[in-house]
């Protein structure tokens, strides 16, 4: 209840207001409040209280003392850092590092190349985009032939199925069996656009199956260098092929 009480009574106190800085002052700047002394104070303590733990532990310090950080460390732009280890690896382990590497991405490499295989059996690349236009060659006997020629009367079949280079019934077949298959021209378009989709896929994991050959090759390559055989550089590491290099004939007892 008291509480309470309290708490209405301070409801009607008038609100407490410091002063401002008074106008002869105004050069000074804004005028120092509790609260701004209190937060100045305790970072002056703060840092006082800094100073006196240094002294007392330049005071204390034995000269003979030695710690590792000592020897594990270095200044670096007025900033000590701590120097990393160095991974002590024989030849041997790093020639079997290198050929876990080199095994894994070998199995990565032929479960793509397994995966290109079965793209390609599906898609037989008829119709992919990019792929080298097909030539089919007619031989006629005279000029009037060839001014006369009528490739659908030759192919016979409908001048529709022309352009097509799969799936191009002849017109006995045509009579013979109806249209199997979807024919109106959005399902066409949708099965269209599904096929592209596939050759888009294909043309993706072939690139990716030929770097992950060129990095298998420039494992191996950093794998035969661990040798200590002398060696020649022939020619350079590129994107698309490792470094060759010619090694001194040694004869193997």
């Amino acid at each position: 209840m008291s509480a309470a009480f309290r708490k209405a009574a301070k409801a009607r106190q008038r609100p407490h207001r410091e002063r401002a800085q008074p106008a002869a002052r105004t050069k000074l700047g804004l005028l120092e409040k509790k609260k701004d002394y209190r937060l100045r104070a305790r970072d002056y303590h703060k840092k006082q209280n800094a100073l006196r733990a240094l002294q007392k532990k330049a005071l204390d310090k034995n000269p003979d003392e030695f710690y590792f950080k000592m020897i594990r460390s270095e200044v670096k732009d007025g900033v000590h850092v701590i120097k990393q280890p160095k991974d002590e690896i024989t030849p041997e382990q790093m020639k079997l590092m290198r050929t876990q590497d080199i095994k894994y991405v070998e199995m990565k490499r032929v479960a793509e190349a397994k995966k290109i295989e079965r793209l390609k059996a599906e898609l037989h690349l008829l119709d992919a985009a990019g792929s080298a236009a097909g030539q089919h060659l007619f031989f006629v006997d005279t000029e009037r032939e060839v001014q006369e020629f009528d490739l659908a009367a030759h192919l016979d079949t409908v001048p529709e199925l022309v352009d097509r280079v799969y799936n191009r019934p002849t017109i006995a077949t045509l009579q013979r069996e109806a249209v199997k298959g979807p024919t109106d021209p959005a399902h066409l378009k949708k099965l269209a656009q599904q096929r592209k989709n596939q050759y888009d896929l294909l043309r993706q994991r072939i690139e990716r199956e030929k770097a992950m050959f060129v990095i298998s090759q420039k494992i191996q390559t950093r794998k035969d260098l661990l040798d200590k055989t002398h060696k020649v550089k022939v020619k350079k590491e590129t994107t698309t092929g490792p470094a060759i290099y010619k090694f001194k004939f040694q004869r193997k007892r």
